[in-house]
């Protein structure tokens, strides 16, 4: 599964773990040296959410946390940007929204 987010397109990024040695300026030393760089990596927090659409289907998007608490989501869909509110869609057969579903005849 890519780490990525469907909205803000969040994914893992790169950087250094520095490792320092001796005593700041400011506490009496000459100042911390850099004495190595290790490669690490930042995930983002990606969680798989079932969403209700304003259509009324449901989709699971993988959405960061930060997406999560905002409750906005805005997807393109052609050339028009679409925002919505987040609303989690209930799991397993809930009778409620199976009948809201179904076309009427």
């Amino acid at each position: 599964m890519s780490r990525v987010c469907d909205v803000t397109g969040r994914r893992t990024r790169i950087g250094h773990q520095v490792k320092r040695r001796g005593l700041a300026k400011k506490d009496g030393g000459v100042g911390r040296r850099v004495t190595g760089r290790s490669k690490r990596t930042f995930k983002p927090n990606i969680q798989p959410v079932r969403i209700l659409t304003p259509e009324g289907s449901v989709v699971t998007l993988k959405l960061s946390t930060k997406v999560i608490k905002r409750g906005i989501i805005t997807l393109k869909k052609g050339d028009k940007t679409v925002s919505f509110p987040l609303k989690k869609a209930v799991s397993g057969r809930n009778r409620a929204f199976t009948k809201a579903q179904k076309p009427k005849a």
